[in-house]
């Protein structure tokens, strides 16, 4: 299994009091090192081009994300900052997105997760908000639908808020087709279960509270067959672990045990439609032990999963 990353996503400080700090990558990174020494194959995620961020996101954004700047801090709005590393951080997020598509599509192996920061989930074609700048699972979805000509691609998001901006970016496009489980009552507010778009949406939110049966009860009647009747070709995933019990940013209260669990689910769907490919990207999660240990229940999972399929 690979994993993209790099060094400068570490080097994007919205300043000591942000919850999205550089320490998550780092508990991230120390927690799957530690846990899987030998069973990794590390890659150095690239810059992303531009005419890739191009696909997806307006002009007037990538200049912004990508402008070179003197000050410690530039407020993008209420709680969304950057600094001076922020826009090579970007960068090399997304294009571990698109680094980890070639390597799945080109058969150099079927599962990739995607150890970066600034997440990227809130960033709509034409606004950086919530802690993201550049929407790192929509450039890798519509790099996999112009390079490789794909029909049917899931994007999968189970952080624990509605990733607003990857439905924005695809909303139209029949061909990416967009599924989210979210909190109720939470940033951004949207994700209603009546915005269907061009039919390739699915949203459910689930009220504060819900814990581990309701959450996989939605997934196994509802989320589950809807994936599975759609047959993607392709299979990303939104990993956000803020869902979880300890994080202080909401309050749905999964176990780490979840997070393995849907994971595995959905790998199995990825085995039946999609040649087993799954590229997972890093998004939410703001407690660090909480995100150590469900960083390294998702891609044991992955591994094992990985481990017992058929030659």
């Amino acid at each position: 299994m690979l994993v993209f990353t790099h060094p400068s996503c570490l080097q994007h400080d919205p300043g000591p009091d942000h919850p999205e700090s550089p320490q998550r990558l780092l508990a991230v990174l120390d927690a799957l090192r530690d846990a899987f020494p030998d069973r990794l194959d590390w890659r150095q995620a690239p810059p992303a081009k531009r005419g890739e961020l191009a696909r997806v996101h307006e002009d007037g954004l990538i200049d912004l994300v990508l402008q070179a700047q003197t000050t410690a801090l530039r407020q993008i709005d209420l709680d969304t900052r950057t600094s001076p590393g922020s826009a090579t951080a970007a960068l090399h997020a997304a294009g571990a997105g698109v680094a980890a598509v070639d390597a799945v599509m080109l058969g150099d192996d079927p599962l990739a997760f995607c150890a970066v920061r600034p997440p990227g989930h809130h960033a709509t074609a034409s606004a950086a908000m919530g802690f993201c700048l550049l929407n790192n699972i929509a450039v890798a979805a519509a790099y996999a639908r112009d390079r490789y000509g794909l029909e049917r691609i899931a994007v999968v998001d189970f952080d624990v808020h509605h990733g607003n901006g990857t439905q924005d970016i695809f909303q139209h496009d029949p061909r990416v087709a967009y599924y989210s489980t979210h909190q109720a009552g939470l940033f951004p507010h949207s994700g209603l279960r009546r915005d269907r778009g061009a039919g390739n949406l699915l949203n459910i939110l689930l009220p504060p509270g819900s814990g581990s049966l309701r959450f996989r009860n939605v997934w196994v009647e509802e989320m589950l067959p809807a994936i599975d009747d759609f047959r993607p070709q392709l299979l990303l995933v939104s990993a956000g672990f803020d869902a979880h019990l300890r994080d202080p940013q909401a309050d749905l209260m999964l176990e780490t045990e979840d997070f393995a669990w849907i994971t595995t689910e959905l790998l199995a769907l990825a085995r039946r439609h999609a040649a087993g490919r799954v590229v997972s990207m890093l998004e939410g999660g703001y407690d660090l032990q909480a995100i150590a240990d469900c960083s390294v229940a998702h891609v044991g999972a992955l591994l094992d999963a990985q481990a017992d399929a058929p030659r």
